[in-house]
């Protein structure tokens, strides 16, 4: 998977110059490519834009989504709260003018990213999966996660990261459904509540 040939198609069928989707990319994957970044970066895009692939046929605005996808995660940093809607300002603010997308849902739907919640807007919904997807992996490749977000957060001692982390798990068990479109709870549903189960094991 080419991610810069994607992008560039993206951008220039809603409206970027040639010379600004360069830039912007240059952006982009110098942002995902910081050292602090174990597991928010390039290769969870790729991962992300796999599962669009697969499904872009279901989706109503498949370049909002997309776009999305690649702004998600573009404000990073493990000590704050407010990733996801850093991330969708920034991503309204690389948008000219007269950009043939729709700005509010690109902003919403980068903001429902943080809360992992059933949103009234279907898309939505396929993007929240198309992030969750990595808790339905085979439990070595599940493992290889945990342990990445695990370096993502070495800043916090254990005694304060595995009340915390057992916290954010708990809260997508407590859920009816860890998934939000029927396709995906009824293929990972099983499997990453599995995981979800085991890790909080290990933490406790």
């Amino acid at each position: 998977m080419n991610l810069k040939e994607i992008y560039s198609d993206l951008l220039l069928n809603i409206g970027f110059s040639a010379n600004e989707i360069q830039q912007n990319w240059l952006d982009l994957e110098k942002a995902y490519s910081k050292k602090s970044r174990h597991y928010h970066n390039l290769t969870h895009l790729k991962e992300m834009i796999a599962s669009f692939e697969v499904y872009r046929d279901k989706l109503q605005n498949p370049n909002e989504i997309l776009f999305s996808i690649f702004y998600h995660d573009f404000v990073y940093s493990a000590s704050k709260k407010d990733n996801e809607l850093k991330s969708a300002e920034y991503a309204l603010s690389v948008l000219p003018k007269n950009v043939n997308l729709n700005k509010q849902l690109v902003f919403d739907a980068i903001c429902a990213t943080q809360q992992h919640q059933h949103n009234a807007i279907e898309d939505i919904n396929w993007l929240i999966d198309f992030d969750l997807k990595i808790l339905a992996k085979d439990w070595d490749d599940y493992k290889i996660y945990f342990e990445q977000i695990r370096k993502e957060y070495r800043i916090y001692p254990d005694f304060l990261y595995k009340p915390g982390r057992a916290k954010v798990l708990k809260h997508f068990l407590e859920n009816e459904f860890i998934f939000q479109t029927d396709e995906f709870r009824s293929l990972y549903q099983e499997k990453a509540r599995a995981n979800i189960e085991k890790e909080i094991l290990l933490l406790t």
